[in-house]
């Protein structure tokens, strides 16, 4: 059987999400090269990142087509994450709101792909 071994995100600016990505999540990315980097937030999940413009074979697709979906182990988790990263100037799309599926808030990574966090 196959594995998944980690989701790829095209950015602008690898450097840029990389320094994004350690800052929100408080975790050290590892750039492969000069293009290209890899971040492990938890436990058998790699996000990585690709500069779009120096991707093989190349491709018109760029960020902002991709959600994250995070879950917090509480309300509490979500409502400190949410107050961090909003002291660490991130971007929102949402607010925290109520819908179906509980709390939740959504995040704007520097490429536009949405980070969803939920409880």
């Amino acid at each position: 059987m196959l594995a998944i071994d980690s989701i790829v995100l095209y950015v602008e600016d690898v450097q840029l999400s990389m320094a994004f990505y350690e800052s929100v999540f408080e975790c050290q990315p590892k750039l492969l090269s000069p293009t290209f980097a890899v971040v492990e937030f938890a436990e058998n999940v790699k996000i990585t990142l690709k500069q779009a413009d120096a991707l093989t074979p190349s491709s018109q697709v760029r960020g902002g087509g991709t959600e994250l979906s995070i879950p917090a182990t509480s309300r509490v988790e979500l409502d400190n994450l949410f107050e961090q990263w909003k002291k660490q100037s991130v971007v929102f799309a949402q607010e925290r709101e109520e819908s179906v599926y509980g709390v939740n808030f959504v995040a704007l990574d520097p490429d536009g792909h949405r980070l969803r966090v939920f409880a």
